[in-house]
């Protein structure tokens, strides 16, 4: 590398702009630190730096603004002019024109080059036939003496037009096929959306499907437990008034009992007998309790809420997507029995003027002289099927679950 070379890639350095790293542009614009930028650059830095300040068609409309110089660190503070009110550096400006002036009268141009191969067998001669039958170029020599004379050659310019026009079909060939290969990648991309699209789509379903069988089973729970809190407190209220009688009894025999032992203590004859008849009968009525009902063996049982689900169960362990070779009628059948399977028939909400299946008949009213109603027995109740409320006027109504207390026949007085 000459010297003037050399003196010429150390001025480019310098002409530098820091910020685009290529040589400044005009106008090159001087900071108060002595550093230069490009006008455009030192404006992208300015708005970089204050990036609340309006801007207007590339132009800054502000108040003021400052930012750092990116060689020195140096701030610059603008006024209401911005970038435009730094002064132009007229001197690196010239020094560019004249650095592009001389690099374009030094810079030799470039001069092509014809080198034509030479033969690799007679270094002397130039290649300048073809070969067909080897299918190689080579020199007249090798023709007329060396290991190409029996083969068939051909000239050159035959030979390059014949083979550019195959390499431009080829070329043709090959930019249509990528072409081709290209739209299956751009409909392998569409693709891959409409899967994950599909995808999605069809997991929000699923999870929506779920979420109304939650629904559902929550919304049968809420049924079934308030049924067993119906009766459980109905015979709680019942158990309740029966002891309260019970006590109200013991207390009256026990008021009966302190009396019967003062009166024991009586001494005189005529009053002891006044009081002595009707006491007794009050002690014969307070040791028959006839007249209290009795709760009978397992009245306390709740059994009959026992519940099964494991058909059900069952059902939601084969809870599976509908299978695309199934045919229309079995798809029909399979939705309709994991409808049924999964969420449940509903049970009919009993009528205005009947019971719930498994709600006992009011317990306080008494049946004299009547023997005990057989239990009948009791069925394990499932979530698919509930037995219908009895009708109030069946002449055939069967005898509730629950037992009714009953009572002897009343004392004769």
């Amino acid at each position: 590398m000459s010297v003037q070379q050399q003196l010429m890639c150390s001025l480019e350095k310098q002409l530098i702009c820091p910020i685009c790293l290529e040589m400044f542009t005009k106008p090159v614009v001087i900071l108060p630190c002595q550093h230069n930028l490009c006008r455009k650059c030192a404006n992208d830095v300015f708005q970089a730096s204050n990036p609340y300040l309006s801007t207007r068609s590339g132009s800054t409309v502000t108040s003021g603004g400052r930012f750092r110089c990116p060689s020195c660190r140096h701030e610059v503070v603008l006024d209401r002019h911005g970038v435009y009110g730094l002064q132009r550096n007229l001197l690196v400006e010239n020094i560019i024109d004249m650095y592009k002036q001389g690099n374009s009268r030094t810079k030799p141009s470039p001069e092509p080059k014809l080198e034509q191969p030479m033969c690799e067998e007679h270094g002397d001669e130039k290649i300048n036939i073809y070969c067909v039958t080897c299918s190689v170029p080579t020199c007249s020599l090798c023709k007329v003496f060396g290991n190409h004379k029996d083969c068939e050659v051909a000239p050159l310019n035959n030979v390059f037009h014949q083979q550019k026009t195959e390499l431009t079909d080829c070329i043709s060939m090959l930019v249509g096929n990528n072409e081709r290969i290209q739209a299956i990648i751009s409909q392998l991309e569409e693709t891959c959306r409409a899967v994950d699209e599909n995808g999605r789509r069809q997991k929000s379903n699923v999870c929506e499907s779920f979420d109304h069988l939650f629904a559902l089973l929550e919304e049968k729970k809420g049924e079934m437990t308030l049924r067993i809190n119906s009766e459980q407190e109905e015979k709680l209220d019942y158990i309740r008034g029966l002891r309260r009688k019970y006590s109200e009894h013991l207390d009256n025999t026990a008021k009966v009992l302190e009396t019967a032992i003062q009166t024991m203590d009586e001494s005189e004859m005529a009053v002891f007998l006044q009081t002595a008849k009707p006491l007794i009968q009050k002690i014969v009525e307070g040791t028959n309790t006839s007249h209290l009902d009795k709760l009978q063996q397992g009245y306390e049982n709740m059994d009959h809420f026992t519940t099964n689900f494991d058909r059900q169960r069952r059902a939601l362990t084969k809870v599976d997507f509908i299978k695309p070779d199934e045919d229309d009628d079995d798809e029909d059948e399979d939705e309709v029995d994991v409808r049924a399977t999964t969420a449940g028939s509903r049970v009919e909400p009993p009528h205005a003027t009947g019971q719930s299946a498994n709600q006992q008949p009011p317990l306080s009213p008494l049946q004299l002289s009547a023997p005990s109603p057989q239990r009948p027995p009791e069925v394990p109740p499932t979530i698919t099927s509930q037995p219908k409320p009895p009708s109030p006027s069946s002449p055939t109504q069967a005898p509730p679950p629950l037992p009714i207390p009953t009572t002897g026949p009343a004392p004769q007085v």
